[in-house]
């Protein structure tokens, strides 16, 4: 396997995480666990787990102007991110959540054009185009999962933490050029765990461990350690490979993965919607991530 394909393939797997994070999370969220509180379980945990393997990578020492970059990816990667997505979704349904998370790639697309001179190419522009029609059409036509009676204002919030996570994918970019992911991946966590601190440790303190039932913690360490830990890691390694506008159109995938999720689960059901949708959604992910021999570098 081509180390192009092996790179598209650790971001479908990052879309499937992420299609069971949406469900799972809201499992969590708010009867047991508050999204703030939430989020620090999970930034702090994974800190563990990224200092726990730096070893594995080689030895290398980051340049001192190379931290404001690292503390700019930890604003936008880690806190914004985050702590935007968890309220969010507490607040909106898991598959409008995800229906959101789409507006990233045409942000990528805008920031690419104004930081890094990247040209938006025609084929792009239209699978872009057909992946927004099959997601909205999912969402519009579709059957949501739950009740949401504040979702105005989660959506918002989501759509907060698609243009902060639009950011992230091009601050780390050259990150990701100059430094093996090991090195730097531990320092954008714990710079994010101090971030997040102030705003989760209130609902930290207020968790009621023993009424968590034990689905709920084996649904918080999924989060910890696949929704998180995993995914960075496999987005690391679909980054160093494909452009950040190739590597965010997978969003795309996110609610046909929420949907499929939530059908197996008997809480949704599979229509003609679901399947124009799903054709839409995978020929616009298809187009973007082709790559022409001569004329296409993404």
């Amino acid at each position: 396997m081509s180390k192009r394909n092996l790179a598209l393939l650790a971001a479908t797997l990052v879309s499937i995480i992420y299609g069971l994070t949406f469900t799972i999370a809201k499992d969590v969220m708010p009867e047991f666990v508050k999204p703030f509180g939430f989020i620090l379980l999970r930034v702090g945990g994974a800190t563990l787990l990224f200092w726990a393997i730096a070893f594995l990578g080689p030895k290398e020492k980051i340049a001192w102007e190379d931290f404001p970059r690292i503390v700019a990816a930890a604003m936008f990667g880690v806190a914004i991110n985050m702590l935007t997505f968890f309220k969010g979704l507490s607040l909106t349904s898991p598959i409008s959540a995800a229906v959101i998370m789409v507006t990233t790639p045409i942000i990528v697309l805008v920031l690419s054009s104004i930081i890094m001179k990247e040209k938006m190419k025609t084929r792009k522009v239209f699978g872009i185009v057909l992946g927004l029609i099959g997601t909205f059409f999912l969402i519009l036509f579709g059957k949501s999962i739950g009740s949401a009676p504040q979702a105005g204002w989660g959506n918002l919030l989501v759509f907060i933490n698609a243009v902060s996570y639009g950011f992230y994918l091009i601050v780390v970019k050259k990150l990701m050029d100059k430094y093996n992911a090991f090195t730097f991946v531990k320092w954008i966590y714990t710079f994010g765990f101090i971030m997040v601190l102030p705003f989760g440790w209130r609902e930290f303190q207020a968790m009621d461990w023993r009424a968590i039932p034990s689905p709920i913690y084996w649904e918080i360490g999924f989060v910890i350690f696949f929704s998180t830990f995993c995914t960075y890691l496999l987005n690391l390694l679909s980054m160093r490979e494909l452009k950040p506008t190739t590597v965010a159109v997978f969003i795309y995938l996110q609610p046909l993965f929420a949907a499929i999720i939530a059908i197996g689960l008997g809480k949704d059901q599979l229509n003609y919607v679901k399947i124009v949708a799903a054709v839409l959604i995978f020929t616009g992910v298809y187009l973007v991530t082709q790559k022409k021999p001569t004329t296409d570098n993404s």
